[in-house]
């Protein structure tokens, strides 16, 4: 039995240290994702792992593979689907943890680049209740705007100008775990990491 990526041997031509991987229409190798999603048993998110990290996981045991872009890793005796989202097998109690600030980008991600007032496409974010009058920067006070609500809303509170926002502003799971860096999350992550 493997455990680990390493002792994965490639087809012929390719480095003896890195894993082959093919197509699912089955073409020749191609580049691995370098990263995978690891949720815990109760299938929260927990962290990003590397690829070499996700197949010990997988060898061992301890995890399985929940989403694959259908491409295989190869050795000797045995294939292994490329793991793209992974679930512990036994769940993990993890301390309480603190979302990561919002940022220009993260806040643009979580909305979908969407406008809270208007519902067209979004470039600047907004703070609900204005910095100005003692809003807070954190995540329940800042949503996505485009640029022309931003500037008609300024520095006054909804109900002055008689707006509502179609949803509560809140910090997205993905916070927590992996911050920005989940703004260049893998396609098949989003199930997993929707706020």
């Amino acid at each position: 039995m493997l455990t680990t990526a390493s002792t994965l041997t490639p087809a012929a031509g390719g480095r003896g240290d890195q894993p082959t991987q093919s197509e699912p229409d089955g073409g020749g190798p191609a580049a691995p994702s370098a990263r995978t999603l690891l949720l815990n048993a109760s299938m929260e998110p927990l962290c990003i792992v590397s690829l070499h990290r996700a197949v010990v996981l997988v060898m061992s045991g301890k995890a399985t593979v929940v989403e694959t872009d259908g491409r295989l890793l190869h050795s000797e005796r045995v294939s292994l689907p490329l793991p793209v989202v992974l679930s512990l097998t036994r769940y993990v109690h993890v301390p309480a943890r603190r979302p990561v600030p919002p940022t220009r980008r993260t806040v643009l991600q979580r909305d979908n680049h969407r406008c809270a007032y208007c519902g067209a496409g979004a470039d600047t974010v907004d703070h609900v209740h204005p910095r100005s009058r003692g809003g807070r920067h954190e995540w329940a006070n800042v949503v996505a705007a485009c640029t022309r609500c931003n500037h008609r809303k300024a520095d006054r509170l909804l109900h002055e100008i008689g707006w509502e926002l179609p949803f509560t502003p809140r910090a997205p799971r993905w916070s927590v775990a992996f911050g920005s860096a989940a703004v260049r999350a893998e396609p098949l992550w989003s199930p997993y990491l929707a706020a």
